[in-house]
């Protein structure tokens, strides 16, 4: 018996499960989420953490169903979660900077585009993320879109146009 074939039986179902799903479906997740937060190390995080959480937990039902949908729905939530997160501790950090310091040099003043990007794309609904992240992070088409997340060509266009709208008007002074 090979060193492989051991391991493989040392391993339950659920660990080899998981690890052919990593596999198959990392590079994706990754991508995703740092599209999304803008950052390789919260990418890393997301990615980690997913990946932890159906080990704890199980597989979900919907994850053997459509796994690709699953985890591209699960990844975009988390790194929504992140990109929030991570604005509360700036937000905190920011604060407490101004009670000790008598000059104010705020770095949320002097942001770069891709942080108010990434700001502001976490201010959309987690729907509209998925299909833009998938749209133009992986250059899905709008039927391919579709039919990875169930919904009809029509419905992923309607919401694309709606999600840039929504974000040219929130780059363009809206409420960051």
């Amino acid at each position: 018996m090979s060193i492989a074939q051991a391991l493989k039986v040392i391993k339950n179902p659920l660990e080899l499960e998981v690890e052919e799903i990593f596999r198959e479906h990392a590079r994706l997740i990754y991508r995703t989420a740092y599209g999304v937060t803008g950052r390789s190390e919260d990418a890393e995080d997301i990615l980690q953490n997913l990946f932890l959480g159906l080990i704890r937990k199980g597989c979900p039902p919907g994850l053997r169903e459509n796994p690709k949908g699953y985890l591209y729905r699960s990844t975009i939530n988390l790194s929504l979660n992140a990109v929030k997160s991570h604005k509360r501790d700036v937000a905190k950090a920011e604060a407490i900077h101004r009670e000790d310091s008598v000059e104010f040099d705020s770095p949320a003043r002097n942001r770069n585009t891709s942080r108010d990007l990434v700001d502001a794309v976490a201010q959309l609904q987690s729907s509209a993320v998925e299909m833009l992240i998938l749209r133009y992070e992986h250059g899905y088409s709008d039927a391919e879109i579709g039919k990875l997340l169930g919904k009809s060509r029509g419905v992923v266009a309607v919401t694309l146009y709606r999600a840039r709208a929504r974000l040219r008007k929130l780059l363009s002074g809206g409420k960051l």
